[in-house]
This record gives structure tokens, C-alpha cells and sequence, in this order.
């Protein structure tokens, strides 16, 4: 890419506000994904024995391999989520970005 097309897609307000929406986007994602972990992992330090209890009487699944399968389903799903509107709202925004710069920023 040459450095006059580089410098259309920096000053285009559409790169903007998708490096703002992206940014967000993947925070948030990052806050979810990093409370939920290291509050686990502050659970087994603090209270282990409620992760060892049963779900239910009689049960053989406890509250830790539940909570902990839950979060493994949950940060795929999360994943899904991201790529999911990573390919489309993101990439429409960038190819239109991109459409701007080849074009001269009309």
C-alpha cells in the first residue's frame, strides 16, 4: 500500500469509528472474559470447598466442573461472537475504507 493511500485510510472518519467500535468491542469482550476467570481462580483460592459440593444430591458433577465447563462453553461462544462480526460488520467497514482510499478519498 502505497504511504498516499495509507494516509487517506488514516484521515478517513470511517477508519475512525471502526478502530473505536473494534476497540470497545474487544474490551468488553476482555472485561467479560477476565472477570469471570480470575474470579474462578478466586474462588478455588478462597472457597474451594464450595466448588466440590454436588449439584444436586446424589450427583456426581460438582459445582466447579459445572462452572468450569459453563466458561469453556461461554469463551468459545464469545469467540464465535467476536469472529462472527469481525467478518461482517468490521470487514464491511474496512473493504468500504479501503474502496474511500483507492478511489482519492471521494
Amino acid at each position: 500500500m502505497s504511504s498516499a493511500i495509507y494516509e487517506r485510510v488514516r484521515a478517513n472518519p470511517k477508519f475512525h469509528e471502526l478502530v473505536a467500535k473494534r476497540g470497545r468491542f474487544a474490551w468488553t469482550l476482555a472485561f467479560v472474559v477476565l472477570t469471570l476467570f480470575y474470579g474462578f481462580v478466586m474462588v478455588v483460592a478462597f472457597t474451594p470447598k464450595v466448588l466440590g459440593e454436588p449439584v444436586s444430591a446424589g450427583s456426581m458433577l460438582t459445582v466447579g466442573v459445572a462452572v468450569e465447563l459453563f466458561m469453556f462453553i461461554l469463551f468459545w461462544v464469545l469467540t464465535a461472537v467476536y469472529v462472527r462480526r469481525a467478518n461482517t460488520e468490521f470487514d464491511s467497514i474496512n473493504q468500504q475504507i479501503l474502496r474511500d482510499a483507492a478511489q482519492g478519498g471521494k
